[in-house]
């Protein structure tokens, strides 16, 4: 062997051999972490023995004979397989990831800091009723219980492993009740209906005339997309579902709505927070096989790995009056109780109200204070110090006034104009609340008055609340705290220095929010669309509303299933997966119009018999989308700031549905062109040829070739270490790339923006189907898996499944579940 060639023998066997070795360590040092899931394990602090079982995917049901055993149990289960995702959060909605990742996440830090969340928990906490409090503390008990009995880096997770090359010192705190209290503050961040909105308007009004920002935010199409509730209105103080609107001087058509966008900084764990939104509807057992209610719901929210959803049952052995929980479904990790799911005699989905519970006051401020009604008031003031690890610590000054903290200098879109110096926020979120409590008692609810009852609790975030139950009934709830403004709609930054835009002391009250029972329908669909006709209800809810496609589809599914028969779950889950584009019968035939000469008519072919689906194979889908996202840049890139560019979401669908009634609208022109206006079929004929270029350098010169799949993908990126820019760290925690189906706005809602491309953005987070005939014939499906410990068998064993729409047996019943079981795990005392 030539000597080169010996040499490279020689230290390729030594990188082989050092490969093997690592490979080695790093298969010990995960494994290490797996939690023990068959078996018998002490667990000090029950009062007796809690059974455990898992069928193949991991998902745990817990057994135990009184609330706080279960919810000590749930506490350890949740610490087992997600103890990392837990910690990072709680860093998170503390403001102290810096703790963790140094100086790159300080920027978060002072954000959230400012914002105070832990602090409002803080507030809380003693708030609660008793019983909430017990079942936080035992939560608690549970964790900490894990905690102990895993004292070292490699025995909780491989994050830990890796953590400690940066932070060695690191070793996590106890868990605390205002842990899982500070997590309710981050989803009521992530569903914060509309204050983006206020600050692209006020962005975009900074360089176009008022009459042109409003073009951009079309009022609601009541006429062509139905509200969630059809019927009823204010009577005697309270919300009469029968009776008939009392219609007044200046109620009128909705005007400037919008949807939200992402130019404030997403505390979740991905920037991009378009498409987040949600499909939830129940169909009443008249309309169905078993003659029992069905519901279905799937959440959309910013993909995560590990999925924001845990699925799990607690289960009381005896369900009684000392131990009322019976319940299945997706919990959060870090938080006791099911979020969404069903009990053994109702069932609830959520789906975002969207209401505007969200303000920013322009306000004026002189050195320590500020201009109030007439009067320079002193500024509330504090100091926040910020520990970073591998640095020194940073302290902040947290200043706010009577409407909120400041936070212009840490939200950068958030700036003040005209005679303002600075921006606050006044947030529902930034007051004590009672969500948790509404929790527990959606836990052991057992009808509609009971589920009413705990809806009234929900204060933030506000959620539309579907409802079915085994004796047949189907209802719809709006919940939630939301403000009553003395002046102003909350589309718009307002003066804050002159008192009149305030809030008044009380929201809405809860009797007199929107509610259906047992509609003559037969069926109920939210899919945050306007929660009810203005002309029929006076309080202001919003006017910034998604604009109805995703629910008039689902509406127009539900009806032809009904008319072709009853319907059953394989039907309630063949609308999940629908994949039309609801824009498409609207813009195609505009394009096919235009004069068109070169390469795009061949692709432009692909769109005459396109049926607007949008299946991850579908060529006309990756060329529509391409036409779509290339309309938006050139109609609107030129003029729009960058923060407030079309992300490409329905309200676009409304914008551009108008302006292609009028050919020569300022908008069609390119202002940075010289010597040409530009016209609408101008900027739909580049549209189409920009498209195909793009397409044909990405996929290939043939149209029939290219597919959706190709362009339209998910990453599942672990929101901490899975963005570290160490490619070899990203490995280890990210999976993907997955093609999907669907798109932003389509009954499957996989979003994406068209500034940053085709890749998923957003997602159904998870999917359930509901069976209020048979509990076990229910079915869900999570994003991921059960398990956040990279490289587990349950790690991301879900995604494959959830991407061509599949859906697992939601088991429930005792026997159902211990006959699913493949690990039984018993926790003694």
């Amino acid at each position: 062997m030539p000597r080169p060639l010996r040499w490279f023998a020689r230290v390729l066997t030594v990188l082989l051999a050092l490969a093997l070795v690592l490979a080695g360590v790093l298969v010990y040092t995960v494994r290490k972490s797996f939690p023990q899931v068959d078996g018998s394990l002490r667990l000090p602090g029950l009062s007796g023995n809690v059974d455990i079982y898992r069928d193949k995917w991991g998902i745990p049901h817990v057994y135990a004979d009184n609330p706080a055993d279960l919810f000590m149990a749930q506490g350890f289960v949740h610490a087992q397989d997600r103890f990392y995702e837990m910690d990072f959060r709680r860093h998170m909605t503390a403001g102290r990831l810096s703790e963790l990742f140094g100086k790159a996440t300080l920027g978060t830090d002072k954000a959230l800091r400012t914002m105070g969340w832990r602090r409002v928990a803080e507030r809380e906490l003693p708030e609660l009723a008793k019983q909430t409090q017990d079942s936080l503390d035992a939560y608690a008990k549970g964790v900490n219980a894990w905690l102990a009995a895993n004292p070292n880096a490699s025995d909780r997770s491989l994050e830990y492993s890796v953590l400690k090359l940066q932070n060695g010192d690191y070793k996590p705190e106890p868990w605390t009740a205002v842990d899982s209290l500070a997590w309710l503050k981050a989803m009521a961040w992530d569903l914060r209906s509309n204050m983006e909105d206020e600050i692209d308007r006020a962005l975009i009004a900074a360089k176009l005339p008022r009459e042109r920002v409003e073009q951009l935010y079309p009022g609601y199409p009541y006429d062509r997309h139905s509200p969630i509730v059809t019927e009823g209105t204010i009577n005697e103080d309270r919300f009469d579902q029968r009776a008939e609107p009392r219609l007044r001087a200046g109620v009128g058509a909705l005007t400037q709505a919008a949807q939200t966008l992402d130019a404030v900084p997403n505390t979740i764990g991905t920037e991009d927070r378009e498409g987040v939104g949600s499909n939830s509807w129940v169909i009443s057992g008249e309309h169905t096989a078993s003659g029992k209610p069905l519901l279905a719901n799937d959440p959309h929210l910013s993909p995560q790995m590990p999925s924001v959803w845990y699925q799990a049952g607690l289960h009381c052995r005896k369900v009684a009056q000392e131990c009322p929980y019976d319940v299945t479904g997706f919990t959060f990790s870090g938080v006791p109780g099911v979020i969404i799911g069903h009990t053994d005699k109702i069932a609830w989905g959520f789906t975002n109200l969207g209401p505007d519970v969200a303000d920013l006051f322009l306000e004026k401020v002189d050195g320590d204070t500020y201009l109030y009604k007439g009067e320079q008031v002193k500024l509330e003031t504090r100091q926040e110090q910020i520990k970073v690890a591998g640095g020194p610590p940073v302290t902040i000054a947290v200043r706010s006034t009577v409407h909120g903290p400041l936070i212009n200098e840490v939200i950068g879109d958030a700036q003040p104009t005209g005679e303002a110096n600075a921006v606050a926020l006044q947030w529902t979120a930034l007051t004590p609340g009672r969500t948790a409590d509404a929790i527990f008692a959606l836990n052991k609810a057992a009808d509609w008055q009971e589920f009413k009852a705990a809806a009234a609790l929900f204060e933030v975030p506000a959620q539309n609340l579907v409802y079915a139950d085994t004796t047949g009934k189907i209802g719809y709830q709006a919940p939630g705290r939301i403000p009553v403004r003395q002046k102003g709609d909350g589309a718009w930054p307002v003066p804050g220095w002159t008192g009149e835009y305030d809030w008044r002391a009380a929201p809405i009250p809860h009797d007199q929010l929107p509610s259906v029972e047992d509609p003559a329908d037969g069926f109920i669909v939210t899919a945050n669309n306007a929660v009810i006709d203005p002309r029929r209800y006076r309080p202001l809810l919003t006017q910034d509303w998604a604009y109805g496609y995703r629910s008039e589809r689902i509406r127009d599914l539900v009806k032809d299933t009904i008319e072709n028969g009853k319907a059953d779950a394989a039907a309630m889950s063949r609308i999940q997966q629908d994949t039309r584009n609801g824009f498409a019968e609207t813009l195609v035939p505009a394009l096919t119009e235009v004069d068109l000469a070169g390469p795009s008519v061949q692709a432009r072919q692909l769109l005459k018999t396109w049926d607007g689906t949008q299946d991850a194979g579908s060529a006309p889908a990756a060329y529509f989308n391409a036409v779509w996202r290339q309309l938006l840049v050139l109609t609107f890139n030129d003029e729009l700031p960058e923060a407030a560019r079309p992300a490409g979401g329905d309200r676009w669908y409304e914008v551009i549905r108008r302006l292609l009634q009028l050919p020569d609208d300022p908008f069609w022109d390119d202002v940075t062109t010289k010597n040409h206006t530009e016209t609408r079929d101008d900027i739909l004929r580049q549209a189409m040829a920009s498209a195909y270029h793009e397409l044909s350098e990405r996929l290939g010169d043939d149209p029939g070739a290219w597919r959706w799949g190709d362009l339209h993908q998910l990453e599942l990126v672990n929101g901490s270490l899975g963005t570290s820019g160490i490619a070899p760290v990203e490995s280890l925690f990210n999976r993907g790339p997955i093609a999907v189906p669907g798109g932003k706005d389509a009954v499957n809602a996989t979003g994406w923006n068209v500034q940053r491309g085709y890749a998923v953005s957003a997602v159904p987070s998870m999917r359930m189907i509901v069976d209020l005939s048979d509990l076990d014939g229910s079915q869900w499906i999570n994003l991921t898996g059960a398990s956040g410990h990279a490289f587990h068998a349950n790690y991301w064993d879900q995604a494959e499944v959830w991407a061509r729409g599949g859906l697992l047996p939601m088991h429930s019943t005792p026997e159902s579940v211990k006959k699913a079981a493949v690990q039984t795990l018993r926790l003694t005392r």
